[in-house]
């Protein structure tokens, strides 16, 4: 698999039989939630930063390559995303289930996909630090969990304006606060303990492989 070094030679798209197959179960899982969506126009505004992030993915194989290992953690993400954009997230009926059956105020489909922001993305981006900044040491547990709190920040207020300006009406399914005024706060709380949780999980794998740095983690 690929390493944390700068990947002069980059297997082909066509020979990378792993992110081929990634590739075709993200696009059976977008297929599949893309027909009849529960609000059509929540699922346009949901996935424009869909189109952007896997155009952006895409665009950069050849020159800057990431790991399998962030592939597969950031197309699990976004088949997470595809399926709350499907039902909108306050409706998932994953959700509706948890919540009766662990007595929950809300459903919490929503709250599951900003940890699993954090959980699932701090890596590939721990991965780009140290790739261009070649960073060592604390900044490369920091500086992923600082990007995943900045993002998470700016999706929340991309989300809010976006809401107010293109749909009033999809205000609240777009946004899917469930009546919490505090939602946006606790959302970026749960990306954050999502980032942590992952950042702890690569430290510890380290030390226990009493791994030096600059060296990729086992699996990547």
């Amino acid at each position: 698999m690929l390493s944390h070094a700068a990947h002069p030679n980059p297997r082909p798209f066509r020979e990378n039989r792993f992110l081929q197959v990634l590739c075709v179960a993200y696009a059976l899982v977008w297929i599949v939630t893309a027909i009849r969506p529960l609000y059509p126009g929540d699922w346009r505004m949901e996935n424009l930063l869909v189109v952007l992030a896997v155009a952006g993915l895409a665009g950069t194989y050849r020159r800057f390559p990431l790991s399998d290992l962030s592939y597969l953690l950031i197309t699990i993400f976004l088949a997470l995303h595809a399926v709350g954009a499907h039902y909108t997230y306050a409706n998932v009926p994953l959700g509706f289930w948890m919540k009766a059956h662990w007595g929950l105020a809300r459903n919490p489909f929503d709250r599951i996909v900003h940890f699993s922001f954090g959980l699932l993305l701090a890596y590939p981006v721990r991965e780009v630090f140290m790739r261009v900044a070649r960073t060592r040491g604390f900044w490369n547990y920091y500086l992923p969990l600082d990007v995943v709190l900045a993002a998470s920040a700016v999706y929340e207020i991309i989300e809010s304006i976006t809401a107010r300006l293109s749909a009033p009406e999809l205000g609240d399914a777009f946004l899917g606060t469930q009546g919490d005024i505090w939602d946006a706060q606790k959302d970026m709380t749960a990306a954050a303990v999502g980032a942590a949780l992952t950042m702890f999980m690569v430290a510890l794998v380290r030390r226990m492989n009493r791994m030096p740095e600059g060296e990729t983690e086992p699996g990547s």
